[in-house]
């Protein structure tokens, strides 16, 4: 988003858009493909929100830096799918993040959760993560070409997030007794938004070859999971699914909250510029 309204986080040249980026966004996409652009913009913005979080408060400096650029790498997905999305409706990147309402957005229930513990945070990032880069890496090769180039550019970031998340999930997993009591409870409180991730819906059905078929990603997610927790000595938690509902705006009773601080600066003084 804009620095003139920009609250929790701020854009980098690092999250930038570049030239290149900018003339693809400018294409106006059909509705259909600007809901979907809103919905993995949405993910990533709340995603984003959530890690900012922990800077200052990490386990240790290195993981302070590495969550934050995390979730300057979000952001920058955000931005990339949000301006698209917008330019459906005429609307900003801005417009869409700070002011549209809770039954608006379009962001699955899993990053909404609360960060938790550290170990909790890991868990979500671990499903995050794994399922985003099976995402990307079918994305690139959509039929709609800005919406193949955000995902060539993000995956080569989400495979650093992979990477992050797996070394800690087995950090965690064969540390002290401590840590493993709390990664195995992370994965819990997790695994019951996973399904919603590999969901369809009649959307997806209409967009044809454009978007990624959620549930054609589950099988390949799952062999990831499994080499994982095979290697961490960890089981899936056995625990029954969320409802869901995120993509029709059915949300958790957390993103609000998110979205009063998100949102706050921005409502307060629209418009505003420094």
């Amino acid at each position: 988003m804009s620095e003139a309204n920009a609250s929790a986080t701020r854009i980098t040249p690092g999250n930038a858009l570049r030239p290149e980026d900018i003339a693809l966004l400018e294409t106006k996409p059909a509705d259909a493909v600007a809901q979907y652009a809103l919905w993995l913009g949405d993910d990533a913005l709340i995603l984003a929100q959530r890690l900012g979080w922990w800077i200052s408060r990490a386990p240790e400096l290195e993981e302070d830096v590495a969550l934050g650029n995390i979730a300057l790498d979000q952001i920058g997905h955000a931005r990339s799918f949000l301006t698209y999305a917008g330019r459906a409706w005429d609307k900003t990147e801005d417009d869409l993040a700070y002011f549209r309402r809770e039954p608006e957005f379009r962001s699955v229930h899993l990053v909404e959760q609360p960060n938790g513990d550290f170990a909790r945070t890991i868990a979500r990032q671990f499903v995050v993560a794994l399922y985003q880069w099976e995402l990307y890496s079918r994305l690139v090769d959509s039929s709609d070409p800005t919406l193949a180039a955000i995902a060539a550019k993000a995956v080569k970031e989400v495979d650093y997030h992979r990477d992050h998340s797996i070394q800690w999930t087995l950090r965690l997993a064969q540390g002290t007794d401590e840590s493993r009591r709390r990664m195995i409870a992370g994965l819990k409180l997790t695994w019951p938004y996973v399904e919603e991730l590999f969901t369809d819906h009649p959307l997806v059905n209409e967009l044809g070859d454009i978007a990624v078929r959620p549930s054609s990603l589950r099988s390949s997610f799952d062999e990831a999971v499994k080499l994982v927790l095979d290697e961490a000595d960890l089981e899936l938690p056995d625990v029954p699914g969320a409802i869901g509902g995120g993509r029709q705006g059915l949300h958790s009773e957390h993103l609000g909250y998110i979205l009063a601080e998100l949102q706050v600066l921005a409502r307060e003084y629209p418009g505003a510029s420094w």
